[in-house]
């Protein structure tokens, strides 16, 4: 690995040819203190382990987290050259004026933004100026955010509602609705077989994507899938599917449906365990390789869609039903965590079941 220290000496900053930016000098900075302390071969090899610990952060980031921080930065950019401010500024008023303009004319279009789309912007926007050497305070970024949280009120009480808000959850009767809708197709079999089972693991869109042949085994009581690509640590899982005694919608019988036909019309290829488990399918019925998030995103709203339920489904569609049926139906919130994935007592997930106990554990129910 690359590092500034060469031939037995540590040049000076201005001895670099290149100019060095905030972050680099501050690097070169701690180098020479510790070629001061410990000597130019011990400064050295720290300096190659600070490069490896670079390296190992930027290899375990989710791509869809370096995809926000980089569209995040951009819509910075565009407010800077909008308002003629420094990029490489973050004070307080900077932030402020950020949120302000994202609100009233912050996208492409001219629109403003959805408050929580801004909140994010806002998040990733501070931590690309840090990482370019930008010294951002944490008060100041807080009042920003508490001047983001003020103007969203004053949108609500204007009557503006911005935003999608939550996608609809899957349920029961739209997994029959589906299943029935399903053609007698190797598409229609891999559709019934990545609901019913995306379903049962509460999936995100990246998740099917993600899995291979091998991830999903078969178990005398159900399937084994061992979910690897979540953006959390307590999404590397293996969550457990039972068969269902509904065989319409059983997840185990759709899945050994699917790759049963799978193997038997397009090749004993795809019985290897290093291929994608789900496959894209064109309009034509070729096999083109295997799904990414966008495409099972796209799927699930086809295929909700085919069956005619009362609201589109979205790629978070099948991850807020697990959570909101199984509790609906009695299920410990701990084995419902566990199989979804969540943290135990995660806001996101008590959210999600909030939608079925607003009637049954209202606090305004039964009292007289």
């Amino acid at each position: 690995m690359a590092t500034t220290i060469t031939g037995g000496s540590v040049p000076r900053p201005e001895s670099v040819t290149a100019p060095l930016n905030a972050k680099a000098a501050e690097r070169q900075e701690l180098i020479e203190r510790w070629a001061e302390r410990h000597g130019v071969d011990v400064a050295r090899r720290l300096a190659e382990a600070e490069d490896l610990a670079d390296a190992v952060v930027a290899e375990i980031t989710p791509d869809n987290t370096v995809d926000t921080y980089d569209k995040s930065w951009r819509v910075w950019t565009r407010f800077c050259a909008a308002t003629g401010l420094p990029q490489l500024e973050g004070s307080r008023g900077a932030l402020v004026a950020f949120v302000t303009w994202m609100l009233c004319e912050g996208q492409q279009n001219g629109k403003g933004y959805a408050p929580s789309s801004a909140s994010t912007h806002l998040a990733a926007a501070v931590v690309g100026l840090r990482e370019r050497g930008v010294a951002v305070s944490g008060d100041d970024q807080a009042e920003a955010r508490t001047a983001l949280e003020g103007l969203a009120v004053k949108l609500l009480q204007a009557g503006e509602r911005r935003g999608r808000g939550q996608a609809v959850g899957a349920d029961v009767d739209g997994l029959r609705a589906i299943a029935r809708a399903c053609p007698d197709t190797l598409t229609g079999e891999r559709d019934k077989a990545l609901i019913l089972t995306g379903f049962r693991y509460a999936s995100r869109s990246q998740d099917p994507a993600g899995l291979l042949t091998g991830d999903i085994t078969l178990h005398p009581r159900g399937l084994l899938v061992d979910v690897l690509t979540g953006k959390t640590k307590h999404s590397v899982r293996t969550a457990k599917i039972p068969y269902d005694d509904d065989l319409a919608i059983c997840p185990v019988r759709a899945w050994t449906a699917y790759r049963t036909r799978l193997v038997a019309e397009r090749g004993e290829q795809w019985n290897d365990p290093t291929t994608p488990a789900f496959v894209g399918i064109d309009r034509w019925g070729h096999v083109t390789g295997g799904m990414g998030p966008d495409s099972v995103t796209r799927a699930v709203k086809r295929i909700s869609m085919r069956a005619g339920v009362p609201m589109a489904w979205t790629g978070h569609s099948l991850r807020i039903g697990l959570a909101s049926v199984a509790r609906r139906v009695g299920r410990d919130s701990i084995a419902i965590a566990d199989q979804g994935g969540w943290a135990r007592h995660s806001r996101s997930m008590l959210g999600y079941m909030q939608r079925e106990d607003g009637w049954d554990d209202n606090a305004a129910a039964g009292l007289t």
